[in-house]
């Protein structure tokens, strides 16, 4: 008898990927096993990938100084540069999202790894202002979907107690690549003789990884040719779960955008990560060229100090993701553990930005702009609601909702900064912009509602 329930649990598996070898189905077996790690292994490849799309995006920022004066460019000029991936970007959010929505994020990401990787070694060809800012504008569109189909795969590959820590492992790669980006572009540019090798660089090195991304990842745990069954039991009995208590309460999931834009939290959503992005972009685009023009660091200084200060960000995400998890697998609240860590993080951030610009001493405004993104990358959880407020099915278009705010905010905020650089001719107003979206963040975080999915 146990035989045939062993036949039938296998029988009963959809197929799997084409791809797939014959012979892996002892893995689906019912036996008592440990599960097997692999959403965790997907994830850390995740994380690797978004880790190069922050290398490639942050790129420019390290080499501005060069491309300044080769282009001889104004300040303007730059803060208008530096918008030019955040507006292509932004725009193709919700289109992006979408499409992950249908097509799955498998081929998304894969897509998404390879234009971008193309695109970025096509901007170290350019000649002008013109040229890098069309090529910047590509990279934008073509790295869109990749954080939306994050947050897809978040709702389908981690169980409900998970998704903190998915969460935050997903977006760690936003300061990892900044940091990393710092010192890898640096030593590029040493090594290729400029920058423009230093673009072909990375550009040639994450389309590669875009075939790693087909390999490995898959939409739904059951098509990984890696899992055993008692992975894929742990994984579902979640979404069972979340699914019948989401049932209960109303919320039937219907598909598309639409019908959350009359939801507080939906809003709180958005803003959350609008305010979230105005200081995260801000110091990811201007904040090589502060340490460079500000408190007189070298190109190998600027390197290093950026990754000091992202790095920092980086070790704070993981460990606001695996508090957040730890302290809801204890009984508390959604509402009690993300309101209560995002907003002291957010009144962190606050503080921290105001004593940036009450600081001559470099070393100790890199202590203190470290601080900020420690505490300021917790916010990352927020890749937790997509699937939180839509379910499962609306993760990718509501991830791309979200992204489009925040992404609204990293076109603005370069021009804006550049503009107030021009006009003042330092950073601390500069700054004090970057207090008020980290206040815009602190009201959208304790507002938001992140106890139930939304009424759809």
């Amino acid at each position: 008898m146990a035989n045939d329930d062993h036949l039938t649990s296998t029988m009963d598996l959809p197929p799997r990927d084409s791809t797939d070898t014959s012979g892996d189905d002892a893995r689906r077996s019912t036996e008592s096993k440990k599960p097997t790690k692999v959403r965790w292994k997907l994830f850390v490849l995740l994380l690797i990938l978004v880790t190069l799309n922050y290398v490639d995006r942050g790129s420019i920022s390290v080499a501005m100084p060069l491309i300044q004066e080769e282009f001889n460019l104004s300040p303007e000029s730059i803060g208008v540069l530096l918008s030019a991936f955040f507006f292509a970007y932004a725009l193709m959010q919700v289109p992006g999202g979408w499409l992950v929505d249908r097509l799955g994020a498998r081929k998304m990401v894969t897509g998404s790894c390879v234009g971008w990787g193309l695109a970025t070694a096509a901007s170290g060809l350019a000649w002008n202002f013109a040229s890098l800012f069309t090529a910047r504008a590509l990279i934008g569109v073509t790295e869109a979907a990749i954080m939306p189909a994050g947050g897809k795969l978040n709702g389908q590959w981690m169980a409900t107690g998970e998704r903190g820590r998915g969460a935050t492992i997903l977006d760690a790669g936003a300061p990892l690549g900044a940091g990393i980006g710092g010192i890898a572009i640096a030593g590029l540019i040493g090594l290729t003789g400029g920058w423009r090798g230093a673009f072909v660089a990375a550009g040639i090195a994450t389309a590669l990884f875009g075939f790693l991304a087909w390999w490995y990842i898959r939409d739904t745990p059951r098509q990984h040719r890696s899992i055993n069954q008692a992975e894929v039991d742990l994984i579902e009995a979640s979404h069972a779960e979340e699914d019948a208590k989401a049932a209960a309460a109303g919320a039937p999931g219907k598909r598309g955008l639409l019908p959350y834009l009359k939801f507080k939290s939906f809003w709180a959503m958005c803003f959350g990560w609008f305010g979230f992005n105005g200081v995260f972009y801000g110091l990811l685009t201007w904040g090589p060229l502060y340490l460079s023009e500000a408190k007189g660091f070298n190109l190998a200084g600027v390197g290093w100090g950026t990754f000091v200060i992202f790095g920092a960000g980086f070790v704070g995400e993981i460990l606001g993701g695996n508090i957040a998890d730890a302290w809801r697998a204890k009984g508390a609240s959604a509402n009690k553990v993300m309101r209560t860590l995002l907003g002291f993080s957010s009144l962190v951030v606050v503080a921290g930005l105001v004593g940036v610009t009450l600081v001559s001493d470099p070393i100790t405004a890199v202590v203190l702009l470290s601080v900020v993104l420690f505490f300021l990358r917790w916010v990352g959880l927020f890749w937790s609601i997509p699937s939180l407020l839509g379910g499962r099915g609306n993760a990718g278009v509501l991830g791309g909702a979200m992204n489009l705010a925040g992404n609204v905010n990293g076109f603005v905020t370069p021009m804006a900064i550049g503009f107030i650089v021009g006009a003042t001719g330092g950073y601390t107003w500069a700054l004090l912009y970057f207090v008020g979206a980290a206040l815009v963040m602190f009201a959208s975080v304790v507002t938001l509602d992140y106890s139930r999915r939304l009424p759809v």
